[in-house]
């Protein structure tokens, strides 16, 4: 393959990747701008229907732990097709959801699709891209996910007013799968690292290798507790501009592209801080300032300062991600999959922690407590990164 070939071949694989992860986002969107108007049709408050986000992440968190053996025994492109797949029937069952606890089973599924699609594709990124690559690649990926918040909320936005928020599952998450799965069909070349890994151990010595590691236990943590954070946010922030400050769904819905914006532009820079401050010490300073960034995001008393102050939060929270990702990857690179496998079950449990302990705090108390608590939890995260993780390229 000449040089040429080799480079149409990378950005074709990177393409693929980036949309593929970004998969991940249109079910997200859709509960996160219209929770509220889910919440009505079955009967049930905001913080109620909140839940469903948080069963998604227990069942993610479980079949995350199948995925770390899966992922030792089967090809990786075949495990990315079928994560996908789930994406595809879980948006069929939400739009046809006669209930909320049929929802809450329709929905769930993307906790299948979410642990499948965002381990596989960081492991794909490991195996085929060089090292000086990665952080860029994981960069992209995840700005390409909030890519589709963009342009995701004013289609979103645009069909809900057609056919309400039934239709924007059938007419917008479906058709976005659909073009994730023709495009890694196309352009992720098929791998397995079956022969490889067992080569060097079964699925319980990768686990072990996991588990005994210091640094990569501790880089769980510390993901779990900033997608804690995060993911709150997501689910609530929209809700929270239009029941406090009494914001249209117009208004909320641009707020969101521009605050997506600012996720994506974080997430582009991440790769050249990493040069100037290294994986560990970027995870650690952004994770601090997102912590910050989140309990002034809900308890300035402003709403144009509000948004100024989330649009800083979200261009952090795109470094910190991309950093933390970045560090995991590269803490055990013989059971990479395993690895990967395991922190997409720590994203799960705190997609699991965010959605669930968030949607109590607004039954019981406030938005004000609420990012109080987002806070907390991205400032311990901090400390768990910086005592305890290490960053293997840097020893």
């Amino acid at each position: 393959m000449s040089l040429e070939e080799e480079r149409s071949s990378e950005k074709l694989l990177l393409l693929s990747l980036a949309i593929a992860r970004s998969a991940v986002a249109p079910p997200i969107i859709v509960i996160g701008l219209l929770l509220i108007e889910i919440g009505a049709t079955f009967g049930v408050s905001v913080g109620v229907a909140g839940q469903i986000s948080t069963v998604s992440s227990i069942l993610g968190i479980f079949f995350a732990l199948l995925m770390g053996a899966l992922s030792v025994r089967y090809n990786h492109k075949s495990l990315l097709l079928i994560g996908l797949s789930f994406f595809c029937i879980s948006a069929l069952g939400c739009s046809l959801a006669p209930s909320f606890n049929v929802m809450l089973i329709a929905f769930s599924i993307t906790g299948l699709g979410s642990t499948t699609v965002i381990s596989m594709v960081t492991t794909l990124i490991g195996e085929h891209l060089s090292l000086e690559k990665r952080t860029k690649a994981i960069g992209w990926t995840a700005a390409g996910t909030s890519l589709v918040y963009v342009f995701g909320t004013l289609i979103i936005n645009f069909i809900t007013g057609l056919g309400g928020w039934r239709m924007a599952f059938l007419g917008f998450v479906f058709p976005m799968i659909l073009l994730s799965l023709l495009l890694v069909l196309k352009g992720v070349p098929p791998t397995s690292c079956s022969r490889q890994t067992l080569s060097m151990g079964s699925y319980l010595e990768g686990f072990k290798a996991v588990i005994s590691n210091k640094s990569a236990v501790a880089c769980l943590v510390g993901t779990a507790l900033s997608m804690a954070t995060w993911t709150s946010f997501i689910i609530y922030f929209a809700s929270f501009y239009r029941q406090r400050y009494l914001a249209s769904i117009d208004f909320v819905s641009f707020v969101n592209i521009v605050v997506s914006l600012g996720y994506i532009s974080g997430c582009l820079i991440c790769g050249r801080l990493v040069n100037v401050f290294g994986r560990k010490s970027l995870t650690v300073l952004s994770s601090f300032i997102v912590g910050v960034l989140a309990y002034i995001v809900t308890n300035v008393p402003n709403l144009w300062l509000s948004i100024v102050f989330g649009i800083v939060f979200c261009i952090v929270v795109g470094i910190m991600i991309t950093a933390f990702i970045s560090l995991t990857l590269e803490q055990i690179p013989s059971f990479r999959g395993t690895m990967m496998s395991l922190n997409s079950a720590a994203m799960s449990m705190g997609q699991m922690i965010g959605g669930s302990v968030g949607g109590l705090l607004l039954i019981i108390l406030d938005y004000g407590v609420l990012g109080m608590w987002q806070g907390a939890m991205a400032i311990i995260a901090a400390f768990v990164f910086y005592l305890f993780a290490i960053d293997p390229i840097r020893i």
